[in-house]
């Protein structure tokens, strides 16, 4: 199987620059250690708080990277986002040079947290991590000058993943109550790991052998094994009533696609109002691609999604 003629054209240098590695026990330590060619951080008009704050009951304290804009005291939307990683890598830091900016484009606040990863923790450690700087930040919302109204969850794959999951477990404790969770192909179903595949996704960059180390390595079971967690898996909830108006983007050319717009469709029919993007020709990550008129449409959707979410 070949979908490289379905790719967008203006992707395949991106494509040709990242190579598709499978994840294994043996090469995540090396994975994690990589130096990622990342550019440099605007700073300009915004100002960075790093903060460790407790995480859940019996467990180490967890990082929050805070970003706000400069000399701005009114209380403001904040989005709280989970970086990706397929669970069992990333970190907040890796975004600075999106979050910066993005802060200073909306005019809000995001609070990134740096969650514990698989497979050394398993589930529930890191949504609970999730949780407790979710709580932290609620808690702190005339500290930060946030408006805690309009506070959302966002992620990217693993990250969307969690964030999906989040929105579930702040619904059912009832403690917090989210304005809208915002999911950028997000990995929400371990049954993908044993699903029939489809023809033409998961060739590149996320492939189903990598979806199935991550998978096994947050849940220290098989995917798609009985009773599992919709607090790990969303897609596995029986309930999608009452969740925040949310927001789904995904390529076509995605492992995750078929998940993600099952996902949608069960958030319509649960009345929670959806608005579904799936892009042709984009594989995992496309969005970052520069010079890309998909990944400008991909983020420009996104951005627009956020300003209604945040201000209406």
């Amino acid at each position: 199987m070949t979908s490289r003629h379905l790719v967008d054209p203006e992707l395949l240098p991106l494509l040709d620059m990242w190579p598709t590695v499978t994840l294994t026990h043996e090469n995540l330590a090396a994975m994690r250690a990589r130096e990622l060619p990342l550019p440099p951080a605007d700073t300009q008009g915004t100002e960075l708080d790093s903060r460790r704050v407790p995480g859940p009951a019996g467990a180490p304290d967890i990082g929050l990277h805070i970003y706000r804009p400069v000399d701005c005291s009114s209380p403001l939307p904040c989005i709280y986002h989970i970086h990706g990683g397929g669970f069992v890598g990333g970190a907040a830091k890796d975004l600075e040079h999106i979050h910066r900016p993005l802060v200073r484009e909306l005019g809000c606040v995001i609070v990134s947290v740096d969650y514990r990863l698989a497979p050394e923790t398993r589930f529930p450690g890191a949504i609970e991590d999730c949780y407790a700087g979710l709580a932290w930040t609620f808690a702190r919302t005339h500290e930060l000058a946030i408006d805690p109204r309009r506070i959302g969850v966002m992620g990217e794959s693993a990250g969307g993943g969690l964030a999906a999951a989040l929105a579930l477990l702040a619904r059912d404790r009832g403690e917090h109550v989210l304005a809208f969770q915002h999911l950028i192909y997000p990995m929400i179903d371990d049954r993908t790991c044993v699903a029939q595949p489809s023809e033409f996704a998961g060739e590149f960059v996320w492939t189903a052998d990598s979806n199935a180390f991550g998978w096994a390595s947050l849940l220290g079971v098989d995917p798609g094994s009985e009773g599992i967690s919709p607090y790990a898996a969303a897609a596995r909830a029986d309930d999608l009533a009452k969740l925040p108006p949310t927001f789904i983007s995904t390529g076509s050319l995605d492992l995750f696609a078929d998940e993600d717009i099952a996902y949608a469709r069960r958030l319509i029919q649960a009345g929670v109002p959806t608005e579904l993007h799936v892009f042709p020709g984009g594989f995992h990550g496309y969005d970052i691609a520069p010079g890309a008129r998909i990944a400008d449409a991909a983020r420009d959707a996104s951005r627009a999604a956020l300003r209604r979410a945040m201000f209406g």
